[in-house]
């Protein structure tokens, strides 16, 4: 992998606050806005560019990573790879937002797409969920309906088991014909998780994401799997997926969570090799950070990229969707057609 050399590369960092057209409700924390870092990694006229929101949940906040990205400037300046970054930066968006521009910035020097720099196909589009978040079930089967183009949708749930019943049965009764997959965030303990399970049967749920919390994965020994389970704040990072995919069906992997898209393709294939499904997924943020996501989500059985459709204004030029697809054309991202 080459180097960046000393003398011909520039870090420029900001960050961002990305405004929500509504807000947006999940269990246990309610969005309006939500900060960015933006990473640009600049040699002449060439530029990669990196977007990253950090983890909430963790407390992975834009502030602090600017100023991890910033204490090392000089170390980046000096030549970095991204397998170096690995070593240098835990898992998080600060990684990510890098690491991210790492690609782009070594594609367009080579003159060639991420994707072909990653040795993949070229990419297709992908079917994505489109999210509706937590709200009383007649709001929720309003928004579903309005998703007239989607072919799938994912709920978020509370934890209130008789409301997130509710809200499911809501969506299920105007949207009969879409994939639905339901996400708790953390929100169920086992006595709960119990009432919850043949509600999703009887709805035709196809995924149950993070059920239990963070740290608490055993809550799911003995539980029925006739609904897949997915990992989300389970599961960060390829150490974690050595350690806790056992309890899982489906591994869904976020580049903010992981640390980039360097990290985000060795998890997708250790979690097959594992023996798991693979989803991508993403926190709140533009086409800039869904880009390299969707270069992931080529290898992945399950597609969640919508976080732009939450924002008051996205990125130009942008992901693109129609007919329940997401589509990432080259002007957006790692390709030395990309508009800056």
């Amino acid at each position: 992998m080459p180097v960046i050399q000393t003398d011909r590369v520039e870090l420029v960092l900001r960050n961002e606050l990305l405004r929500l057209s509504e807000p947006f409700r999940i269990s246990g924390h309610v969005f309006e806005a939500s900060p960015v870092t933006v990473v640009n990694l600049r040699q002449g006229q060439i530029i990669g560019r990196g977007e990253a929101s950090g983890v909430y949940y963790l407390r992975d906040e834009p502030s602090d990573m600017l100023r991890t990205l910033d204490s090392m400037r000089d170390r980046i300046q000096a030549g970095i790879t991204r397998d170096e970054l690995r070593d240098l930066l835990p898992p998080g968006g600060a990684r990510n937002a890098l690491d991210c521009a790492l690609w782009e910035l070594e594609a367009r020097i080579a003159g060639i797409p991420a994707w072909q720099l990653a040795g993949m196909e070229k990419p297709k589009p992908l079917t994505t969920t489109f999210t509706v978040g937590a709200d009383d079930p007649d709001v929720m089967a309003e928004k579903a309906l309005a998703y007239t183009h989607a072919r799938a949708i994912k709920l978020k749930l509370t934890g209130d088991v008789e409301l997130d019943i509710a809200r499911l049965n809501a969506v299920r009764a105007v949207r009969p014909d879409a994939w639905i997959g339901v996400d708790a965030n953390q929100g169920y303990i086992p006595g709960t998780l119990q009432r919850l399970l043949p509600a999703l049967v009887d709805a035709k749920v196809s995924l149950l994401e993070q059920p239990c919390r963070r740290g608490h994965e055993r809550e799911l020994d003995g539980v029925d799997r006739t609904v897949p389970i997915a990992a989300d704040e389970s599961i960060l990072s390829l150490i974690e997926l050595e350690e806790r995919a056992h309890w899982f069906d489906v591994v869904n992997i976020k580049l903010d969570k992981c640390g980039g898209l360097t990290e985000g393709l060795l998890m997708a294939t250790r979690a097959r090799e594992l023996g798991k499904k693979v989803m991508v997924g993403n926190m709140v943020g533009t086409s800039l950070a869904m880009a390299p996501a969707f270069l992931l989500g080529q290898f992945c059985d399950i597609v969640d990229l919508d976080g732009p459709i939450f924002l008051q204004r996205d990125r130009t030029p942008g992901v693109v969707y129609y007919d329940g697809l997401v589509d990432c054309p080259a002007s957006v991202w790692g390709s030395p057609d990309a508009v800056l």
